[in-house]
């Protein structure tokens, strides 16, 4: 395997993250505090977290909070469940164990940095971008034309990773059985399901419409529980699952058993917590839209399909990657620019920038921020 590169995003954050005032870039949505959690707990629930024995837990995942999993699903029971310590382990497990040396995948561009990189260290991979000028589309016809003969994975994230881009649940229906009709794994990053701002435009799961997909998805977004540190792939494939869960012996080996028991607790009661994050989304959502009104000549702004993270592009001629540098520098306002999405498989808009908008009271980090532009005027 080669070395990975250094995770930009994780780096950026690492001088950034805690030390900036306003941290607009959140890629998740307001998180709770345990009590909040614990309040929507069954009594069952709460007596077991409070009484809870801190021994290892099953590779697998805790058996109770799988089955929770496996009821969000429409296909899928709690063998199909293998649980993971957050999205990344997920993914960094799923790509070691169905790309090998002389494979070839297809990912989708913009992404989150380790949905290249992973497959780039095991094998070949041509990307496939989405359209910024066509509304961030995906063109069916260009990941078939980069299909081969020895494609194993295509690997896709929608709600997207920074777009927000939701597409057409036809369409996705027609990756899912184009990947079918060539034997290949459809890799699915759902972490942001749920959070459509129209629930019309929901996706059906990947695990759902086909036994050789593998949806992933994790607490941290949609659900805003990053600290639990709890993901899960959900694959019809037995045989694929069980190769997943001896390889994850070579990582975590098992989770958290206290992060276990409060992500069934959050689960159970996601309908809730989807609700209480939808309506802050919606909430927010003005307060953006009103900033970039009064900067319509800096910022071309679109609220996102679903997720609760935006790309907008800066006209400015200074570019993004400055205005990115010295605004966090100089008014303590983070966020992300376009090198941190910059892909080695595709072209990808120098322009643009992630904006979280799923974090409480945004108000006085925007502030800032306006304060900055109005300086520089």
């Amino acid at each position: 395997m080669t070395r990975l590169p250094d995770f930009r995003l994780e780096t950026y954050f690492s001088r950034w993250e805690f030390t900036a005032r306003h941290h607009l870039t959140a890629s998740d949505v307001q998180s709770m505090t345990l009590s909040e959690l614990l309040a929507l707990a069954e009594d069952k629930d709460r007596d077991t977290f409070e009484n809870l024995s801190l021994g290892y837990t099953e590779t697998f995942g805790d058996p109770a909070l799988r089955e929770v999993i496996a009821q969000t699903y429409e296909h899928a029971d709690a063998d199909d469940v293998l649980c993971f310590a957050g999205a990344e382990e997920a993914l960094y497990v799923a790509m070691n164990v169905l790309l090998d040396a002389g494979d070839h995948a297809v990912v989708v561009t913009p992404n989150y940095q380790a949905a290249e990189t992973v497959p780039l260290a095991l094998c070949e991979v041509t990307g496939v971008a989405l359209d910024p000028d066509r509304d961030w589309a995906l063109d069916l016809d260009k990941v078939a034309a980069a299909i081969r003969p020895n494609t194993r994975v295509v690997s896709v994230n929608f709600p997207n990773n920074p777009t927000g881009k939701v597409i057409d649940a036809a369409d996705f229906i027609a990756l899912a059985r184009l990947c079918d009709e060539r034997g290949i794994h459809l890799f699915s990053d759902e972490v942001y399901r749920g959070l459509e701002r129209d629930p019309a435009r929901t996706l059906p799961q990947a695990a759902d419409l086909s036994e050789r997909a593998l949806s992933l998805n994790v607490t941290s977004k949609s659900l805003g529980l990053p600290g639990l540190r709890i993901g899960w792939i959900t694959c019809r494939d037995r045989e694929l699952r069980s190769r997943l869960e001896r390889a994850k012996h070579y990582t975590t080996i098992c989770n958290s058993a206290p992060s276990e028991v409060l992500a069934r607790i959050a689960l159970k009661a996601r309908e809730t917590i989807l609700a209480r994050n939808e309506a802050l989304i919606a909430a927010n959502l003005p307060v953006f839209e009103a900033f970039f009104a009064e900067f319509a000549d800096d910022f071309e702004w679109q609220a996102p399909d679903g997720g609760c993270v935006a790309y907008p592009r800066y006209h400015g001629a200074d570019g993004v990657e400055d205005l990115c540098t010295r605004l966090v520098a100089e008014a303590g306002v983070l966020l992300l620019p376009a090198s941190i999405y910059r892909s080695e498989l595709t072209a990808t808009p120098a322009d643009r920038f992630r904006i979280g908008i799923g974090r409480r009271n945004p108000e006085e980090g925007l502030a800032a921020f306006a304060e900055w532009l109005r300086g520089r005027r």
